[in-house]
C-alpha cells in the first residue's frame, strides 16, 4: 500500500466481517424527485446508469431546482447519503438484519469522504478495510468535490429511478499497489462484488485473493447498459466458476441472455437458467412481479411485498440482495430466501434513496413475522 494510503478503524476493529463488500471508490448519491422532462433531456436511456462528467453531474443537480417535484414528508428537496449498490447491501445487512459486515475500497479525505464514512460508521460497518486516500481537489467554480465518486439519482413521480454517475477522479483501489491483501479477506466468509467495466482489475484481483481464503462470491450485474456493452468481460467472469450467487434484474439478465445462447429468445426464465449454470445460486428481480430464483435443480417464484407504496426504486435491488444473503447466512431455504429478500427490498421503496429509516425496518420485521420468516438476532 502507498504511502498517501492510511486505514480506518471503528469499534469493530479487530474482528473479521462476515460479510465483506467490494466497493473500489467510495461513492456519495445526490437522490431528487423530478419531473420527466428533466428526464427526457438526459443523454442515456431513462431508468438505466449512464456515466457523465463532472461538469454534466453539475448541470443535472442546477437543473435539479427547476425541475424537483416536492413531496410533504421530505424535509428537503434532495437527499445526500453515502451510497452505491455493494454499500447499499452491507448497510442494510448491518443496520436492519445485524449481520457483521465491513467495506473494502477507498475514498478521499474531503468532505464527501467524510460523510460516506460517517453514514457507514453510524450503521456499524466495519471500516478496517476502507483506505483513506489523498485525492485532488475541487476546482473553485466546482459544485462538488471529486475526491468520492458520486451518483444523481433521479426519481419520477411513477417511483422509478435514473442514474448518472461522476466518475471523475475519484480515488479508488489499485490491485498493483498492494491495496488487496489475503489479510483483508481472512476470516470473512462472503464477498460482495457490483460488476463495472470501471473496475474490472480490481473485481478480477479481489476475485483471486478471496477464493484463496474460501470465500463465496456475488455480483451484482449492476445495469442493463453496463451488461450491453461490456458484455465479453462479464461472461467471462460467470464462465470462471468462481462466481457463487449472481443477482440481475429483469432487463439485465435479458441483455445478458442476448447473444450468449443462439437464437433462444432472451426472458427471465432462460435467463435464469443460463446464470444457474455458472452459478450455485442465480436469482433475476422482476420488480412488482417479485422474483425467480434458482439453486441446483430447485427453481422457486416468489411474490413481491410492498410495491403497493412504493416511493422510490432506489437500492430495491439491493436490499433484496441484503436479505436473501441474510438467509443464506441463517441457512434458510431458498424460497425463505427469497422472501427475506423480498421483505428487505420492499423496505427500501417506501421512501426516498437507498437507506432504510429505522420505521421501514419495523416493518419489515413485521412482514416477516407474518410469514414465519425468523427475525435478526437484533430484534429477539
Amino acid at each position: 500500500m502507498g504511502l498517501e494510503a492510511t486505514l480506518l478503524t471503528n469499534s469493530n476493529s479487530g474482528e473479521a466481517p462476515l460479510i465483506l463488500g467490494l466497493q473500489a471508490a467510495a461513492l456519495v448519491d445526490h437522490v431528487a424527485r423530478v419531473d420527466r422532462s428533466l428526464l427526457d433531456q438526459l443523454p442515456g436511456e431513462r431508468g438505466g446508469s449512464t456515466p457523465v462528467g463532472i461538469e454534466e453531474l453539475e448541470h443535472i443537480l442546477r437543473e435539479v431546482k427547476t425541475h424537483g417535484i416536492s413531496s410533504p414528508d421530505e424535509s428537503l428537496p434532495m437527499k445526500t447519503m453515502a451510497g452505491g449498490s455493494v454499500a447499499n447491501t452491507i448497510r442494510g445487512l448491518s443496520a436492519g438484519f445485524g449481520i457483521s459486515c465491513g467495506i473494502i475500497g477507498a475514498c478521499g479525505d474531503d468532505e464527501q469522504g467524510q460523510l460516506f464514512v460517517s453514514n457507514m460508521n453510524s450503521h456499524d460497518v466495519n471500516l478496517e478495510r476502507l483506505r483513506m486516500k489523498k485525492g485532488p481537489t475541487a476546482q473553485s467554480h466546482s459544485l462538488l468535490a471529486i475526491c468520492v465518486m458520486q451518483c444523481v439519482c433521479l426519481v419520477d413521480a411513477s417511483g422509478n429511478r435514473t442514474m448518472r454517475p461522476c466518475l471523475s477522479s475519484a480515488v479508488k483501489l489499485h490491485p498493483k499497489e498492494d491495496d488487496l491483501t489475503r489479510a483483508d479477506f481472512k476470516g470473512c466468509k462472503w464477498l460482495l462484488l457490483r460488476y463495472g467495466i470501471f473496475n474490472i482489475e480490481v473485481i478480477q484481483a479481489a476475485i483471486q485473493v478471496a477464493k484463496k481464503e474460501g470465500l463465496l462470491v456475488s455480483l451484482d450485474l449492476a445495469s442493463f447498459e453496463m451488461v450491453r456493452n461490456y458484455k465479453s468481460p462479464l461472461v467471462q467472469l460467470l464462465e470462471s466458476g468462481n462466481i457463487d450467487l449472481c443477482f440481475a434484474n429483469e432487463d439485465e439478465a435479458t441483455e445478458l441472455l442476448r447473444g450468449c445462447n443462439g437464437d433462444q429468445d432472451a426472458d427471465p426464465v432462460a435467463a435464469l437458467e443460463f446464470l444457474g449454470k455458472h452459478c450455485r445460486w442465480a436469482v433475476v428481480t422482476l420488480g412488482s412481479n417479485g422474483c425467480i430464483a434458482k439453486h441446483g435443480k430447485e427453481i422457486v417464484r416468489v411474490p413481491a411485498i410492498g410495491t403497493a407504496n412504493a416511493v422510490d426504486a432506489t437500492g430495491a435491488g439491493d436490499l433484496f440482495a441484503g436479505g436473501f444473503l441474510y438467509g443464506l447466512v441463517k441457512g434458510l431455504s431458498l424460497e425463505d430466501c427469497c422472501k427475506v429478500g423480498s421483505c428487505s427490498g420492499g423496505t427500501v421503496i417506501r421512501s426516498l434513496g437507498g437507506e432504510v429509516p429505522p420505521e421501514s425496518w419495523q416493518w419489515m420485521y413485521k412482514q416477516m413475522q407474518i410469514k414465519g420468516l425468523p427475525l435478526p438476532d437484533i430484534q429477539q
